[in-house]
């Protein structure tokens, strides 16, 4: 029941993103890099925080950066370290989706009530910790 569940939410997110030109894992990166401000993140830690995992975060990230959506640069100290950083085009798109995303979110789950919401994420977390 869960799986199905989850199908059918990355399935309208799919949608949602294609007509942009990326996936919804590549979203979530973006969110991520958002979220981490100037500071950016190295791959280990962005591979931490995503929703989905997923093997190759490389080229994943190889994708963005040839969109013009992030940048990476490798710390002067530490040649190994590779810091990833959102650009102002990686903002531009995730501020542009971000209405976007909000409105599928509302058409999926507004007709739960916030009882119900509150509900079915304290579920989903018990369900998450069973692990």
């Amino acid at each position: 029941m869960i799986a199905r569940a989850s199908s059918t939410m990355m399935d309208a997110f799919d949608a949602l993103f294609e007509p942009y030109g990326i996936t919804a894992t590549q979203y979530n990166v973006l969110r991520i890099l958002r979220g981490a401000g100037e500071n950016g993140l190295c791959r280990n830690d962005v591979i931490c925080r995503m929703v989905t995992r997923m093997p190759d975060v490389t080229r994943l990230i190889d994708r963005l950066e040839a969109a013009g959506y992030v940048t990476r640069a490798r710390d002067s100290h530490d040649k190994r370290h590779v810091t990833t950083r959102l650009t102002p085009v990686g903002a531009k798109l995730l501020a542009r989706l971000d209405p976007v995303v909000a409105a599928t979110h509302r058409r999926r789950l507004g007709h739960l009530t916030t009882t119900q919401l509150k509900s079915l994420i304290r579920l989903l977390q018990l369900a998450r910790e069973g692990q």
